[in-house]
């Protein structure tokens, strides 16, 4: 192994980051990790993430999505906020923000009226349904997108009321999409020279996600049922499910015929391998519950993490079902370095991820902790933007800055 070498791919970016809670945030926070200079602009008030969830002070989602940042106080209501905002957009090269559609350019910060001032600006937009069409001024949260995108109705058993994934899917698909398509944009500004308005929905991002249960959809029109469970969305795959086990769950999938021939080796039932029920992968989701039965009966009698051990050596793809704590000291990822034990200057020590972007060659950039509401004013404000320490008290006490 050669030592890292290469400086960090978005080293040198600067990035004004207007956005709150999670699908904004997580995009500038995987850009903060590949090197980029993020600027959190935040209201006075703070951004609503600080407190959610956490009457004593900071809630972790905010400092998992907000490390490598440097936080400012904004009043964007005001002309002078405004006016900083414009300097800080010159020298620039992406902005990001969530509000709603037109909430910028009615404050008279819109795309076009930023790229007067930077035409090298990358200016990345997120909302729930997008900036035209019909439901563009609906309020979209990732629990009433996960009902308009057929999260819900496609999440749970058959018998029993759709409910929502416990993974704020919609957010983080968002955010994911936002991120490739600003990259996008960046890398089209290092052939043109021009900067680009990109956008992306909740709506959109997700919808993809569903191929399966739409692929099923399509196959078998008004008879497919619209919740499997635990089973395939497509229920094309056998076995695919949840399994119980002496001292809780393991999941199991085949989706090969040679995947299921070795879980029968594993289960010392080598002689069901000719039967016809179980022979192809069409046959046993033809005899679902006969597989799912005879798994089951095997792993009930058997303790979870050994059955994972066991079929993972054998090469099939199983997982224990974990709880949430477990998987927070994860062996695999504390040893990559995508999980990391820090110290947390307000919630103690505490573990924080890294970006699962991997840049080979590129030791990956240290985590440093979320910083207090407006910390960096003195530094965005005085030191990058010149203002002199009589302007900056002159700010705060107009109500600018905090």
């Amino acid at each position: 192994m050669t030592e890292p070498t290469k400086p960090l791919p978005l080293a040198g970016i600067t990035v004004i980051d207007l956005s709150h809670i999670y699908n904004g945030p997580y995009a500038t926070f995987l850009m903060a990790m590949a090197g980029a200079e993020v600027i959190k602009v935040e209201p006075l008030s703070g951004e609503n993430l600080r407190s959610r969830g956490d009457l004593g002070g900071v809630a972790l989602p905010f400092a998992m999505l907000n490390s490598n940042k440097q936080p400012v106080t904004l009043n964007l209501k005001t002309e002078q906020g405004r006016q900083l905002l414009r300097e800080m957009v010159e020298r620039a090269d992406i902005l990001v923000e969530n509000f709603a559609p037109g909430v910028m350019d009615r404050l008279g910060l819109g795309a076009a009226a930023l790229h007067e001032i930077n035409p090298r600006l990358i200016y990345g937009s997120s909302s729930g349904y997008g900036k035209d069409g019909p439901y563009r001024n609906y309020p979209a949260m990732d629990l009433v997108m996960q009902a308009m995108c057929g999260v819900i109705s496609s999440t749970g058993h058959p018998d029993q009321p759709g409910v929502k994934s416990g993974a704020a899917l919609c957010d983080f698909m968002a955010g994911i999409h936002l991120y490739g398509a600003i990259m996008t944009a960046l890398y089209e500004r290092e052939r043109t020279g021009e900067g680009r308005v990109v956008e992306v929905s909740m709506q959109d991002a997700t919808y993809a996600s569903l191929a399966s249960n739409l692929g099923m959809l399509h196959a078998r029109g008004e008879e497919a049922p619209a919740r499997t469970g635990n089973r395939h969305g497509g229920l094309g795959v056998s076995p695919y499910n949840v399994y119980a086990t002496a001292d809780g769950h393991v999941v199991l999938n085949a989706p090969g015929d040679h995947h299921f021939r070795a879980i029968l080796d594993v289960m010392g039932r080598g002689d069901l391998k000719d039967d016809p029920r179980f022979a192809t992968r069409t046959a046993r989701v033809q005899n679902v519950e006969a597989v799912d039965a005879l798994i089951e009966d095997w792993t009930r009698g058997q303790v979870r993490d050994d059955v994972a051990r066991r079929m993972l050596a054998a090469k099939v793809p199983c997982a224990p079902v974990r709880e949430l704590a477990e998987v927070m000291v994860d062996e695999n990822m504390h040893a990559r370095g995508q999980l990391q034990w820090v110290e947390h200057p307000d919630l103690g020590r505490v573990v924080l991820m890294h970006s699962p972007l991997v840049f080979e060659g590129t030791a990956r950039r240290p985590i440093a902790p979320s910083l207090p509401m407006g910390s960096c004013n003195e530094a965005v404000y005085g030191g990058w933007l010149g203002r002199s320490a009589e302007e900056l008290v002159a700010l705060r006490a107009a109500g600018v800055i905090s």
